[in-house]
């Protein structure tokens, strides 16, 4: 039996409060999509140092970035918006590391939600703080009311997301108020939504294996494709053609 490769996760973080003590955790749906992938998934606690980090690193062949709350725009130079739920600063700083050193290696990543904002942003993009404002005439992409609600999506001919989905018009679920607005150089968009929002990013260095969706393919709301898009992932990784995998399985 081949190797599965290991795939490390960042995992979301939670300081102390005065009824529970901090704590980290990730949802069942990265973990289980890797492991349908033919991958172990590896989750890894937020690190402080730089060199703990790069010795995790060093035993792993990828990294999914997980989705969360709000990257802090203080950080790039902007200012907060009230729509903000922000990550744990603990997590964002881990976070913020780890894709630095993923970046230095050209380590192969796939970012989810905020994963692919910050993908987008460590490498010299910018973001759409509150769409709403920011997009007046896109559609709603967030329904606080409705945790499946869905939305249509385009994709880019000869791209990743063109092999999972085909041609023609999908829907995924939509659960974001921020979006990117500058793609970082070194990256494509192969995904909008029909209103124009960017709901992925792939990599056009023939180096790194790189992409993020807006949407959440591990969520209890996607769809049985989506699974897919992790299957790609590893299949970059490995090798591997998708119909082996499948057989495999």
């Amino acid at each position: 039996m081949a190797r599965k490769p290991l795939i490390g996760m960042n995992a979301e973080y939670r300081c102390s409060r005065k009824d529970s003590p901090a704590y980290s955790y990730i949802t069942a749906g990265y973990f289980n999509a890797l492991i349908k992938a033919g991958a172990i998934p590896i989750i890894i606690p937020p690190l402080v140092e730089a060199e703990d980090i790069s010795q995790v690193l060093d035993q792993l062949e990828g990294v999914v970035l997980v989705g969360g709350g709000d990257l802090d725009p203080r950080i790039d130079g902007y200012m907060l918006h009230p729509s903000m739920r922000l990550l744990d600063a603990r997590r964002e700083t881990f976070d913020r590391k780890l894709l630095n050193l993923i970046a230095e290696r050209k380590m192969p990543v796939m970012g989810i939600g905020s994963g692919m904002q910050l993908l987008n942003v460590s490498q010299g993009g910018t973001l759409n703080y509150h769409i709403p404002e920011d997009l007046p005439k896109a559609l709603p992409h967030l329904d606080a009311t409705d945790p499946n609600h869905r939305h249509a999506l385009t994709v880019e001919m000869g791209s990743l997301m063109e092999r999972v989905y085909g041609e023609g018009e999908i829907r995924v679920n939509s659960m974001h108020h921020m979006s990117i607005d500058d793609v970082a150089a070194g990256f494509a968009v192969t995904a909008r939504c029909p209103d124009g929002v960017v709901e992925a990013i792939e990599s056009t260095q023939d180096d790194w294996l790189a992409f993020g969706t807006q949407f959440h393919p591990e969520g209890e709301s996607a769809s049985a494709l989506d699974l897919r898009i992790f299957e790609e992932f590893i299949a970059g990784i490995t090798g591997e053609a998708i119909v082996e995998m499948q057989a495999a399985a």
